[in-house]
């Protein structure tokens, strides 16, 4: 099963910006994981910040670990938000693999 969150409702013309819209997205995706579904994050139409897509999905990574991105689908991304999501994913996974490498 899958659950989807649109972005583009949440966008101030074309962009997704803040920590601020993203923390309760990322309660909303953290609810559908717990149920055991997979995430689709639609982005058609919307660009993202570096500081929304950490909020969302580096929270997410940090919080369950590299694996939770098998359960997250990133739909209709940019060039842009694809880069972003792609070190933002880096970054935040090598942060949790070296906390939790004791």
């Amino acid at each position: 099963m899958r659950s989807q969150i649109t972005l583009n409702q949440y966008a101030r013309g074309h962009m997704v910006g803040t920590r601020h819209t993203a923390s309760p997205l990322r309660d909303e995706a953290e609810k559908a994981l717990a149920r055991g579904y997979e995430v689709v994050l639609d982005f058609a139409g919307v660009e993202a910040t570096q500081s929304f897509v950490d909020e969302l999905v580096g929270g997410l990574i940090l919080r369950h670990g590299p694996d939770i991105l098998s359960r997250l689908i990133f739909r209709a991304c940019s060039d842009d938000v694809r880069a972003i999501i792609e070190f933002v994913a880096a970054d935040r996974c090598d942060q949790y693999l070296k906390a939790h490498s004791h």
